[in-house]
């Protein structure tokens, strides 16, 4: 059900969630007063007046802590995708130090690291492919054989090579981040609560008497639909990289035109194609 939602339009996930949910949830107060009459109901209105509010606070309480989680998680990934085209960034504007083949071979292998992660990594995550795609594996790969073979080669020692790798690291730590970020936040047990709870909250507004009907179901109503549509926040952003709202490659995106607009970059561009 959670990957139905997350995976469809976000028309139709609050069609579902909010729209259904709170159809229902209004249809029943008028079931309950066709079997219980109101004054059964109305007799036991301040005891289950407190019990609803403890319940109501409790369930409050966990749909907060449940949006501020998945909220901060969303916020880490789009700053590890940041922090992700930084240090790719930095690697591509150290390589000259590392002379001009080698250099130009470097800046080749990031440029098409960075495509094939937009191209192949993103689609991959959205699927929650573990490890993401292998092209972008591959890709990542190819930049430590590059950096590593003029290490290799290198009798002195190059301070550049030093921070580069460290810079690699950084852009291999940032890809890894994004990936576990991809499977999501909330776990299973933790769904089972706070649709359960949901559900235990609304229905215990069908069991307050009122004297009119369609109050009472117009307040139940209200009740659903704030709640339905905190769990749809929550139910959209739980995976960062999946749905309608994800976090897109657009940082990966502007480095790669930063790089288009670079002299060496068309050069490196050249040097890959051949």
């Amino acid at each position: 059900m959670i990957l139905y939602l997350t995976s469809h339009s976000l028309w139709l996930s609050a069609t579902v969630l909010i729209g259904l949910g709170t159809l229902i949830s209004m249809v029943g107060p008028i079931v309950v007063r066709r079997y219980v009459t109101l004054e059964k109901l109305t007799a036991h209105n301040e005891i289950a007046g407190f019990k609803f509010a403890t319940v109501g606070v409790l369930y409050a309480v966990l749909l907060a802590f449940a949006i501020i989680v998945v909220w901060e998680k969303f916020s880490a990934a789009e700053t590890t995708v940041v922090q992700e085209a930084g240090a790719a960034v930095t690697v591509y504007r150290l390589s000259p130090g590392l002379g001009d083949k080698a250099g130009t071979d470097l800046r080749a292998a990031v440029t098409h690291y960075l495509k094939v992660a937009i191209a192949d990594d993103w689609p991959a995550m959205g699927q929650e492919e573990i490890g993401g795609s292998r092209s972008a594996r591959q890709a990542l790969n190819d930049i430590y054989t590059t950096l590593l073979t003029f290490a290799t080669a290198e009798r002195g020692g190059n301070p550049v090579v030093a921070e580069i790798l460290y810079q690699l690291d950084q852009m291999t730590q940032a890809r890894r981040a994004r990936l576990v970020a991809a499977g999501g936040t909330v776990p299973d047990i933790l769904w089972l609560v706070l649709f359960g709870g949901a559900v235990v909250t609304i229905v215990f507004t069908f069991f307050f008497g009122t004297q009119n009907l369609r109050a009472q179901t117009m307040m139940t109503g209200l009740l659903a639909l704030l709640i339905f549509s905190e769990l749809l926040i929550i139910v959209s952003i739980d995976r960062p990289f999946t749905g309608p709202v994800k976090v897109n490659p657009e940082a990966l995106a502007a480095v790669l035109e930063d790089f288009s607009s670079d002299p060496s970059g068309g050069a490196a561009a050249t040097h890959m194609q051949q």
